[in-house]
């Protein structure tokens, strides 16, 4: 019979140079493969970020592209426009150059009194043409001299006037929108040398005076 010795309990077997310490470290420490999966999970989200951010790069660019070139295209409708609009005007002004003459006729003939007949019907059909075509006349008597649409071809002094004053016009000038065609050519009157322009506008108004009482008498 064997005796058993006292105090003696069983042990589970442990790998040589290994304490029960390690054992339980191992037991507790995932495995290479469980490790592995949220690393890779990482990395393919930041590829994914990395390419989401490529193509939204590549989308602002070609919108830039985009945009600049229908801002190219409107410049470039504009400008066709415009010089549209200038052949245009610069054609009709080049028509209506070569009626000026006739257009004086036809106003030296009214002033006469000999636009008469089928002649005033010829006339007012040439003006009415011609306004069409944007063409304005302008030039009136008393209003302030101008160099850059009207002419001057006669010059003289008066008292009556406070500024250089178209007091005649010899030919109406002509435009059309912006454009003149030709200055109004007319006489223009200076102030007296050495008068100022009070006793200028005083005298003025005394001539106007006097015209509007002698035109209340009766004859």
């Amino acid at each position: 019979m064997t005796e058993e010795t006292p105090g003696f309990e069983e042990k589970p077997d442990v790998p040589s140079g290994a304490t029960s310490e390690d054992a339980g470290t191992e037991a507790a420490t995932p495995s290479s493969e469980e490790a592995a999966a949220p690393a890779g999970d990482a990395n393919e989200t930041a590829g994914l970020t990395a390419q989401l951010d490529q193509v939204r790069t590549a989308l602002s660019e070609r919108t830039a592209d985009l945009q600049r070139l229908q801002a190219e295209y409107q410049n470039y409708r504009r400008r066709v426009e415009r010089d549209r609009v200038t052949v245009k005007e610069v054609a009709v002004a080049g028509l209506l150059s070569e009626l000026l003459p006739v257009l004086d006729d036809v106003g030296r003939a009214r002033e006469h009194g000999e636009l008469l007949g089928g002649f005033k019907s010829v006339a007012e059909s040439l003006e009415t043409v011609v306004a069409k075509l944007g063409l304005q006349q302008f030039g009136k008597e008393g209003e302030p001299f101008d160099p850059t649409i009207h002419e001057a071809l006669m010059h003289s002094y008066a008292p009556d006037v406070t500024e250089t004053t178209c007091v005649a016009i010899l030919q109406p000038g002509y435009r059309i929108g912006e454009r003149t065609i030709r200055p109004a050519r007319v006489a223009v009157a200076e102030p007296q040398p050495g008068a100022t322009p009070a006793a200028a506008k005083d005298a003025k108004e005394e001539q106007a005076a006097d015209e509007e009482s002698g035109g209340g008498e009766e004859v």
